[in-house]
């Protein structure tokens, strides 16, 4: 083997550094800047947790504000974005507990499919069909491994319901149990109470959003469904330690405070 071939040259990379150079100074000049990583990797953590809300949450479409131009054809663009995107995706969910086999063949399903699409609209739809059946799978994986049929079947009801106000009734008959029956179980498997696990699914998205988008503590109180804002905030403040307001601030305050960093070093 030639071992020579293995290092690039001088003039190649001086001719590298150069391209890069000028794409920085391109995107600077059009204002660009990518999506912060720490909003990204709150994304694919969503995704690993089986959160469908969450994913919702801090999903963003395919090619709007912080992804690159890959290509100057739109449809090519979002294309290649699409692969990105599920080659990504794929990677986090085996380092999560996905089967590789699983993993790989849902990816290879959803490539091809945007291969096939003639159209935006279409590559969009499979964007998200992609992000909810791997979030699906993550969620089957997580709880699958330790709780009963019922519990797993519950979960889920939340998971999916969180912007909704969520009763142990309606889950009961959603499941077709006992009201008692499933408050037992439930206690028993999870080891905290029904209302409690709701409670701390809604703070978990809650601080979220909080840290990923511009929704007020009023805001969020709403979209999540607590009875009332000062509800929200005494129940915040049980898990969290803190007001919604002091959460949001201080995080931002430390992102600000990281930036300054990176921009002096």
């Amino acid at each position: 083997m030639d071992y020579k071939k293995l290092f690039i040259h001088d003039n190649d990379a001086s001719a590298a550094d150069k391209s890069l150079c000028e794409q920085l100074i391109t995107q600077r000049e059009a204002n660009f800047s990518h999506a912060p990583f720490d909003k990204e990797l709150a994304f694919y953590e969503s995704i690993c947790s089986g959160n469908i809300e969450l994913v919702k949450v801090l999903a963003s479409p395919l090619c709007s504000e912080g992804y690159g131009v890959l290509s100057k054809n739109p449809l090519t663009n979002l294309k290649y974005h699409l692969v990105v995107s599920v080659a990504m995706i794929t990677r986090y969910c085996i380092n999560s507990g996905m089967s590789p086999e699983q993993a790989y063949s849902m990816s290879d399903m959803y490539i091809l499919k945007g291969d096939e699409c003639k159209t935006e609209k279409e590559i969009h739809a499979v964007h998200s069909e992609m992000l909810v059946e791997f979030t699906k799978r993550m969620r089957e994986i997580k709880n699958g491994r330790i709780y009963s049929k019922p519990i797993v079947k519950a979960m889920d009801y939340i998971s999916e319901n969180l912007h909704n106000r969520i009763m142990i009734q309606d889950v009961a008959e959603y499941l077709k149990l006992s009201v008692s029956y499933l408050s037992r179980l439930f206690k028993s498997e999870v080891n905290i109470a029904f209302s409690e696990y709701v409670n701390i699914k809604k703070i978990e998205e809650a601080a979220s959003m909080l840290r990923f988008t511009e929704y007020s503590d009023i805001e969020i109180s709403n979209i999540l469904d607590f009875s009332s804002q000062s509800y929200f905030i005494k129940v915040f403040k049980k898990y969290k330690g803190m007001t919604p307001r002091v959460y949001k601030n201080n995080y931002h305050f430390l992102n600000e405070d990281n930036q300054k960093k990176e921009n002096t070093t």
